[in-house]
């Protein structure tokens, strides 16, 4: 008879009618058992928390500085872009004609495509053609073409650092033809508009 034998046998002899229930080597060892797999499996949790907690701060760091998430309102983009659509916007700099940006006025963001640079000159006529640098352009993603609402002098030259923006909505966009609006100066741009995420059925490059 081992000494851990010995002391279950004094325990029994001491309670007299009483029945202790002293754990057995195994029924320890089970318990040891499962308390480490218990700090073993809130070690992992910690670990898996603080993982996801990480990779959602890159994240939201991403989509704010690089690649800005924005849903468009309104209806001056139609057709390229619907009222309701999620698009993503890629963070740079030197855009050029035909690149579709969103950018800050008013406290509000505004999307709408480039037709000229800084020291371009835009002219339009009455039916809504639109010419840069007296050439005209081809803008296959215009549905109907229009003057608008156009209150600069044309021929307009584009002031330096400038972008001369035009939604795809002649008729009714308010965008550089209005003197309230003009041009968007390089740091007032968000970004390019690159893809739409939503709706699932338009999933794709924006052009």
């Amino acid at each position: 008879m081992n000494e851990y034998e010995n002391e279950i046998s004094a325990l029994k002899t001491q309670s007299g009618e009483r029945d202790i229930e002293v754990p057995t080597l195994e029924m320890i060892e089970a318990e040891l058992e499962k308390e480490q797999h218990k700090d073993k499996y809130r070690r992992t949790l910690r670990s898996t928390v603080y993982a996801l907690i990480i990779v959602a701060a890159v994240t939201v760091i991403i989509a704010l500085l690089l690649l800005p998430v924005l849903q468009i309102t309104g209806t001056s983009m139609t057709e390229t872009l619907q009222n309701g659509d999620i698009v993503v916007a890629l963070n740079g700099s030197g855009y050029k004609t035909g690149d579709i940006v969103a950018f800050y006025y008013n406290n509000n963001i505004l999307v709408k495509r480039v037709i000229a640079s800084s020291g371009d000159w835009v002219d339009i006529d009455e039916g809504g053609n639109v010419s840069v640098n007296g050439k005209m352009l081809d803008e296959p993603y215009i549905s109907e073409k229009a003057l608008g609402y156009c209150d600069i002098v044309l021929p307009y030259q584009v002031p330096d650092g400038r972008n001369f923006l035009m939604g795809d909505h002649r008729e009714t966009s308010m965008d550089s033809r209005a003197s309230d609006i003009g041009c968007i100066s390089d740091d007032m741009v968000i970004g390019k508009i690159i893809f739409r995420i939503w709706p699932l059925m338009d999933l794709g490059f924006v052009d």
